[in-house]
């Protein structure tokens, strides 16, 4: 098989977990901003868009080189080995962004790369006048930055947060990708019970569930470069079935998310069960303020509203004061709490034990994260 270098994109402060979910995956890896590097093969391309909860998608890095005209841009890209990816039908059109750098108008720069990759395709392939493109998909970028210049395919398709589960949503649900994220953040084990009392369409609790059953969050769904001839049906297959294997469908998990709104506890059951958790995770309507548990050493994570409109701050407010007057009475429990009120702590009465920086979309964010104490060790 061949070796590629591969990147996995990501959100602004989510680069650690996602690399840390590559070497879990068995390769090593380098951070930058937004981008996990790594290399592997064809089975290493299936693994990492199966596994990764948290990355945005999974590229091949065609070629890396400066390029400060149109004729270098041109010269370079032609250079690239791209009958190695692209057969003689491949449908391939090219986004592009650029910053900081010579070439600035991004049309005339995707226009060039295509040309580019049309006369070397047309060479090799041994094709006059245009390519039909009426094959596989596969969808390239061209990317300049302080004029180096990336060339990457989307090995992915549509974004990984889309798990395959989502049926119904809030007006401001959360990205499957990032309630991944948050769930990894904190110090939650499967046999510890968990809980969201902002639950929304329950993105939080199911990827909370499939993380505690060990599901590779791309199990449901298709990935585009399934559909290429060089990615054999074989290794998606291996891949799967070892997906499918290393999933611990029996593992007990104690988790509940409620909603104030009942229509989204009906659309969580919806999601919960289109995602294969029928029955495993506890949806019910509820105040923030009415919960009451015995249980010990849980794990709360919340994504409440914001407050980002005038009119809903004080609302606000009063959510995150009701949040604390009920968590004040839970001493074992941990407490993480997503906003991008700047006054959470003033108003929720508690200094953090640490504060981390996430951008939830484009909105700045930050997750403010309650350390409960060690549950006692099981002899």
């Amino acid at each position: 098989m061949r070796e590629f270098e591969l990147v996995a994109t990501a959100a602004a402060g989510l680069e650690a977990i996602v690399a840390k979910e590559v070497r879990r995956l068995g390769y090593e890896c380098e951070v930058d901003n937004g981008k996990v590097y790594f290399k592997g093969d064809e089975m290493a391309i299936a693994k990492a868009n199966l596994w990764l909860r948290v990355a945005d998608r999974v590229k091949i890095i065609v070629g890396r080189f400066k390029a400060t005209t149109f004729d270098e841009l041109f010269e370079h890209t032609k250079a690239l080995p791209w009958e190695d990816l692209l057969p003689l039908d491949a449908n391939f059109p090219v986004a592009g962004k650029s910053v900081k750098s010579t070439l600035f108008s991004v049309p005339n720069c995707q226009a060039i790369t295509k040309k580019a990759i049309v006369s070397r395709l047309s060479e090799k392939y041994r094709r006059q006048g245009r390519l039909m493109e009426s094959g596989a998909l596969f969808k390239l970028e061209v990317s300049i930055l302080k004029d180096e210049v990336t060339i990457t395919l989307d090995t992915s398709g549509a974004g990984l947060h889309k798990r395959g589960y989502r049926v119904g949503q809030g007006g401001a649900p959360l990205k499957e990708t990032m309630a991944a994220a948050l769930v990894l953040l904190t110090s939650w084990h499967p046999d510890r019970p968990f809980y969201d009392p902002v639950c929304g369409s329950g993105t939080i609790p199911i990827e909370a569930a499939w993380i505690g059953r060990n599901i590779a969050p791309g199990l449901r769904r298709d990935f585009v470069c399934e559909t290429w001839d060089w990615m054999s049906a074989n290794i998606w297959k291996e891949a799967r079935s070892e997906a499918e294997a290393a999933a611990n469908y029996e593992q007990p998990l104690d988790i509940v998310g409620t909603d104030i709104d009942h229509r989204m506890i009906e659309i969580s059951k919806q999601n919960a069960l289109k995602a294969g958790l029928e029955g495993v995770i506890e949806f019910k309507q509820m105040q923030v303020a009415d919960f009451t548990t015995e249980k010990e050493y849980g794990v709360i994570v919340a994504n409440p509203p914001y407050g980002e409109r005038l009119e809903d701050e004080e609302s606000v407010r009063e959510l995150y004061r009701e949040m604390r007057a009920v968590y004040r009475d839970m001493p074992t429990w941990s407490v993480y709490v997503l906003t991008s009120y700047e006054m959470f702590e003033e108003v929720y009465a508690k200094r953090a034990t640490k504060k981390r920086k996430l951008y939830n979309g484009y909105l700045r964010t930050d997750l403010y994260q309650y350390w409960g104490p060690r549950p006692p060790r099981r002899d």
